[in-house]
Parts: C-alpha cells; structure tokens; sequence
C-alpha cells in the first residue's frame, strides 16, 4: 500500500469503528476502500473481519452501562452468535460470493422494516400477552429469537455488512427491552462473531497484515467515539439514523451486485 492507501484504509477503519457502535453496516465503508487498494474480494473480506474485533469490542464496552443486568441473556445469546460466525466464515471460504449477494438486500431491507415498525409491533405482542394474562416477555426472546440471531450470525460471519441491523430489528421485537439496551447487546454479539470468524481466518485465511492492523486502530478509536455518542440518542432518532444507514447500505450492495 501506499502512504495514501493506508491513510484511507486508517480512515475508513475509524468510520466503520463508530458506525458499527451505533448501527451496524461499517463493513460497507471499509470493504470498497480495502478493494480500491487491490485485494482481492475474500481477502478484503478476512483483512476487514479481522481488523473490525477491536471496534466491536470497543463499542461493546462503551455501552457496558446500557448492559448492565443482562449478563446471562447475553452468555445465552453470544453461543448462538459464535456458532453462527463460525458458519459463516466456513461459508465464505467454500461458497461462491454470489451465493449470498442476491439476498443480502432483501435481509437488510426486511430488517429496516422491523425497525421501523417495531414499536407497533412491540405494542401489538405486549396487548396479546395482556389478554392471556401476562406482560412479561421470554427474558431470552425464545426460539425464535434463537434462530433468527443464528441465521443473521451465520451471514455475520460471512460478510458482517448490516448484521447490527439484523440484530435490532430480531430483538426489538422479542425482547422487553429499550432500543439502547438492545443496542448495547448487538455490539457484544457483533463482537463475538468477528472474534470467532477472526480465530478461524488468522488459522486457515491469508490476510492482509497491514490492512487488518489500520482497520483495527481505527476502528477501536471509532467504536470508542460512536458508543460515547450513540448512547444519548433518543430511540426515535436513533430508529431513524439505522434506517438512513440501513438504506445506504442497500444502496451500495445492490450497485455491487448489478453494477
């Protein structure tokens, strides 16, 4: 890489880092710039997987308030997104890229829809329970939830690109809980999905070390200052600005698909 391209893989890696913490999606902004310098679409692919841990991480921790209390949900949860991330990144290493590129759209696109409509839809399941006699909604989201977080897992481990999104949107509508609270278990499950994918591409992948070491400085900076400020958006806002990223974010794999 040049002086520049690795100026521009830092910065992206700092982008990404900060949009993870809050939405999701970041992949799409160090993905293209990875390709521009020219790697190949899997090594960009394990390069970025790698470098984004450390943002995960890092947002995960800058919501460690908003987790508070939800310690055994998230033991529970995180073996589901482990085994997914797992799959995934197997996947990606066996599977030709267009065996998920002509879905990943209509996922995201579905995912907006539940965040959008989620409150309705939160309203609509709490008035069921109240007319058969409980409030309470499963602690763990149930078996739904369960599969829903194993199937966004397994293309989490895959790609990454709007698995926050997927994660939401599953959530919002499955567990009582608010949209921070949710938020701040997305990071920990997107975090534990790039570290299982990571583990098993450093084994059996070739990143590219340079790349992988910018997208993780910048991306732990970035997660850092996303969490700070993501953490006092309201939910409408922050309903709003998932939407805005999410709708990018189809934007952009629809033009990789077809354009």
């Amino acid at each position: 890489m040049t002086i520049w391209e690795m100026l521009a893989v830092f910065v992206a890696g700092i982008s990404a880092g900060a949009i993870n913490s809050v939405v999701g999606s970041g992949t799409l902004i160090t993905f293209p710039v990875l390709l521009a310098t020219g790697l190949s679409p899997v090594t960009a692919t394990v390069s970025n997987a790698l470098g984004l841990v450390s943002g995960a991480i890092s947002g995960a921790i800058g919501y460690r308030a908003e987790l508070a209390g939800q310690r055994d949900r998230i033991i529970k949860l995180s073996v589901v997104a482990a085994v997914g991330g797992i799959s995934g990144a197997v996947l990606l290493l066996s599977l030709p890229p267009t065996a998920f590129e002509t879905i990943v759209p209509i996922l995201v696109a579905l995912a907006l829809v539940l965040v959008v409509l989620q409150p309705r839809i939160s309203r609509a399941v709490q008035s069921r329970r109240a007319a058969k006699g409980t409030t309470d909604a499963h602690p763990d989201g149930g078996p739904l939830l369960i599969v829903g977080l194993l199937a966004a897992s397994i293309y989490g481990g895959y790609f990454t690109a709007a698995q926050g999104i997927l994660y939401v949107a599953l959530m919002g509508m499955l567990l009582n809980e608010s949209l921070q609270r949710i938020n701040a278990v997305k990071n920990v499950l997107a975090a534990v999905v790039n570290s299982i994918a990571a583990i098993f591409f450093i084994i059996v992948a070739d990143p590219d070390w340079t790349a992988v070491v910018l997208i993780a400085i910048g991306s732990a900076i970035g997660g850092h200052v996303g969490a700070k400020y993501g953490r006092k958006l309201s939910p409408t806002v922050l309903r709003a600005f998932i939407v805005v990223v999410g709708t990018v974010a189809i934007a952009q794999l629809l033009l990789h698909r077809y354009g």
